[in-house]
């Protein structure tokens, strides 16, 4: 059994910066791509970013050279740094881990930008 814990959410002003965490629970953190999501308000779920257990990293289009994901594998902890923030980043964000046929998700953070 994993835990994912997110944390670093809040309410920012376009343009603003915030870096969120996820602790995962147990030893498997290091072997696995751990995943950023978030729901939009109205909105289906979207892969934001990964990182594999390389350091290998992908993004989404919309926030390719604004955000970046990182892990600290000694910390269990995946991170996702988020600056130029903009409205449509408004959103709740989790952090997701897969190792089959099992899939465990975070409770989520609120990260909302105002205009």
């Amino acid at each position: 059994q994993v835990q994912l814990v997110e944390s670093g959410g809040g309410l920012v002003q376009a343009g603003g910066s915030l870096r969120l965490s996820c602790v995962a629970s147990g030893s498997i953190f290091r072997l696995v791509t751990m995943y950023w999501y978030r729901r939009a308000p109205g909105k289906q779920r979207e892969l934001v970013a990964a990182i594999t257990s390389g350091g290998s990293t992908n993004y989404t289009d919309s926030v390719k050279g604004r955000f970046t994901i990182s892990r600290d594998n000694a910390k269990n902890t995946v991170y996702l740094e988020m600056n130029s923030l903009e409205p449509e980043d408004t959103a709740v964000y989790f952090c997701h881990l897969r190792t089959s046929p099992y899939h465990y998700w975070g409770q989520g953070t609120q990260v909302t930008v105002s205009s």
